[in-house]
């Protein structure tokens, strides 16, 4: 054989080797790589990088196993609806990861008629492994009220909430509340204390908890000022009283002993005269009927000296 027929034969082998690959579609797309988990707060995303074609939209699908699909369902992988032929590279799986056991997640990607290998998970994924969050606290103090406000992550979730005086954290409280919608109440403060809150996020699903969020302290109102500024406002408007109600008590109060003292007397008509206390006496000495005259009372001075003078 010539060196020229060798070589034909070589190119021969060479191009019946690669053309099987060439129209294998699967060896045309590569697939997704880096695939991993995100879970933060019982929401759990499948993640991986971008398959790249120039010019083109590549587009991907996600599936699942559970434990029940790949031990007693002949390992069948269940599509998730949500992510089929998406553009983005990150599925939400929160609903599908659903019991606290180990799931496997896979993703390929899709051009037309084209599609890649799929690429699978490394590790199995099983909620419990969620990180879980402090929750984001405000504590406050209404008047004598120790109240705290915390973010709401829904249905799922518990807070334990951790109080105590400042000094006596020897007596620390616990509370437990669900589904935080508004304020709670936590306790009622002792003038002028601080008081201090901590609180740990809980899912008794997975039975874990988070760690303690950032320790608040607020104070109390101060009693002893707050009672020291109400004497004051009560001792003022006392005064403002007494001084606007002594003129009118004073001049009642007089009243009242002018006429204990000196009462004025009406007499009646008939006992009224309008003669002279000297036409009166003329009266009585002489005999005269003076009836149809009317009486004037005299005050006893005024008599006693008329007496006097008409016997001198």
């Amino acid at each position: 054989m010539s060196l020229s027929e060798m070589f034909t034969s070589l190119i021969f082998i060479l191009c019946s080797v690669i053309a099987p690959l060439l129209t294998d579609e699967e060896a045309l797309l590569p697939a997704p790589q880096n695939i991993s988990i995100l879970s933060t707060n019982m929401k759990h995303f499948l993640t991986w990088s971008p398959v790249t074609v120039p010019g083109e939209t590549v587009r991907y699908s996600v599936e699942f196993q559970g434990e029940y699909e790949r031990d007693y369902a002949n390992e069948i992988w269940i599509p998730i609806s949500e992510c089929s032929l998406i553009i983005v590279t990150q599925c939400n799986v929160t609903e599908d990861i659903s019991a606290t056991v180990p799931y496997n997640l896979r993703v390929r990607a899709n051009l037309g008629s084209q599609v890649s290998k799929w690429s699978t998970l490394k590790v199995l994924f099983n909620r419990i492994t969620t990180f879980l969050t402090p929750p984001v606290m405000e504590v406050s103090a209404d008047g004598y009220h120790l109240l705290v406000k915390l973010e709401d992550l829904g249905p799922a979730f518990q807070f334990h909430i951790f109080y105590w005086r400042k000094g006596q954290e020897s007596w620390v409280y616990k509370k437990t509340v669900k589904g935080i919608s508004s304020v709670v109440h936590l306790d009622t403060m002792e003038a002028g204390a601080e008081y201090c809150v901590k609180a740990q996020t809980y899912v008794e699903a997975i039975n874990r908890s988070s760690n303690f969020s950032q320790t608040q302290c607020v104070r109390g109102p101060d009693g002893g000022r707050s009672t020291w500024m109400m004497t004051a406002v009560v001792s003022f408007a006392g005064f403002v009283v007494g001084v606007l109600a002594l003129p009118f008590l004073a001049w009642k109060i007089s009243q009242i002993f002018q006429y204990s003292c000196c009462p004025v007397i009406v007499l009646p008509d008939t006992l009224k005269v309008t003669e002279s206390p000297a036409m009166l006496i003329h009266c009585r000495s002489e005999g005269t009927e003076c009836c149809d005259v009317a009486v004037h009372v005299i005050p006893p001075k005024e008599i006693l000296r008329l007496w006097i003078q008409d016997a001198l």
